[in-house]
């Protein structure tokens, strides 16, 4: 058995300060993916219903705060957006990965070689690279994507066609805090290395991504207690999960 650190709520926070929109017109993409940036650099859109694909930034986010707004626009199929960090390039098509997938899909959906995928929002260790296959679909940890948590109040809910959702992503050496509309939906501890931000997508076109920024994260150590998990827990470098508290600083 190994052991992770549980937090006890409302004693963490990450704060964060509102900067300059950063500029997608340099970010670069892998996979079987369509993207585009709007003329003011501002909102990246991913319009092919294909293969796992990544735009991602071409510097470090190790250390920042990023926020911003996603929304999938139209009426067209109901598959997978999210995010990675930790992400190199290449790493979609690359046998040999290390880097965190939150992955969000709108509805359950059985596939007749894939398996089943499942509604609501995930946190996965990506190991193998992310293709048209089970391990992208279903989290099929024997194809390099282990599940390691479910989102705290959308693990089992969907997006919505058009409708805007707020994240705040904060990516530290040893945590992992996802927030949707304010909501924390993770915060994991362990070890992180450097690498990019970037927004993910499986097989759902006209997902948009908008008003970016990324700030340096500042945390407010607290007191944890150890509790015993399965070693599974442990993948990615992880000491385990911890549930923690972040405030957005408006």
């Amino acid at each position: 058995m190994k052991r992770f650190a549980l937090a006890l709520p409302f004693i963490m926070s990450a704060f964060t300060a509102h900067g300059a929109l950063l500029n997608l017109s340099s970010w670069q993409s892998d996979g079987d993916g369509v993207w585009t940036v709007d003329a003011d650099g501002t909102l990246a859109t991913q319009s092919k219903n294909g293969s796992p694909t990544v735009f991602y930034s071409n510097e470090n986010m190790l250390g920042k705060t990023i926020s911003g707004q996603m929304t999938v626009s139209g009426n067209q199929d109901d598959d997978f957006v999210g995010f990675v960090l930790g992400y190199n390039a290449g790493d979609v098509n690359s046998a040999k990965t290390d880097f965190l997938l939150i992955d969000w899909k709108q509805a359950d959906q059985t596939h007749s070689k894939l398996g089943t995928a499942s509604v609501g929002m995930s946190a996965s260790l990506v190991s193998g690279g992310l293709g048209y296959n089970k391990g992208a679909w279903e989290h099929k940890e024997s194809r390099g994507v282990t599940e390691l948590a479910r989102a705290n109040t959308l693990a089992d809910a969907g997006w919505a066609f058009d409708v805007s959702y707020d994240f705040d992503i904060t990516y530290t050496a040893d945590l992992v805090e996802v927030f949707i509309n304010g909501s924390k939906e993770f915060s994991l501890t362990g070890e992180f290395g450097a690498g990019s931000f970037g927004f993910y997508n499986f097989s759902q076109p006209g997902a948009q991504y908008t008003q970016l920024e990324a700030q340096p994260a500042i945390i407010t150590p607290a007191a944890v207690a150890d509790v015993n998990a399965p070693a599974t827990a442990l993948l990615f470098g992880l000491a385990g999960a911890a549930m923690l508290y972040r405030r957005r600083q408006q």
